[in-house]
């Protein structure tokens, strides 16, 4: 039976962002490569200025080699563009408007099955996601400041970028 919590096209403005990044394959990932990451963000968001929202913090996926094999994980916040430097050892990126296809993953449910979820709505709605030839955002998650990386049920909102035909 096919969920689809929620699902919606928004449009979210450019925005600024300060975290860490970490690159490696799916299977680093898989092992806690990227929640090592968010449980450092966790443990050091007192030294980045400007936070907007410090209840949620992203986690923005980009492609980083030829044939899917791995990718750039970057935790970050959003803050507000004042011209502030990254702390040392962090990242400072932006990330121009788009349209996103916004879905809700709730604790109780399977990652996989929501993202299989997401895509299938994506395409049934006529929409694309944009081209994966370069390195281009895949796709983001915005997760509570507060929940344990290290959840096995985590929730989160995924944020798939799509292009209307």
């Amino acid at each position: 039976m096919e969920r689809v919590n929620e699902a919606a096209i928004i449009t979210k403005e450019a925005f600024s962002a300060i975290g860490l990044r970490w690159e490696g394959t799916f299977a680093e990932a898989g092992e806690g490569g990227i929640r090592a990451i968010h449980q450092e963000l966790q443990r050091r968001r007192g030294e980045i200025r400007g936070i907007l929202d410090l209840d949620n913090f992203y986690g923005l996926s980009y492609h980083a080699y030829p044939g899917g094999n791995g990718f750039v994980h970057c935790a970050v916040f959003e803050v507000a563009d004042t011209g502030e430097q990254a702390p040392e050892g962090m990242i400072k990126l932006q990330v121009p408007a788009m349209k996103y296809a916004k879905y809700e993953h709730r604790a109780e449910q399977n990652i996989e099955e929501s993202y299989s979820s997401i895509y299938a709505w994506i395409e049934q709605q006529g929409l694309k996601t944009l081209p994966q030839e370069g390195k281009e955002l895949t796709h983001f998650e915005i997760y509570p400041s507060e929940q344990d990386p290290y959840s096995t049920n985590p929730q989160f909102t995924i944020m798939i970028p799509v292009l209307e035909e």
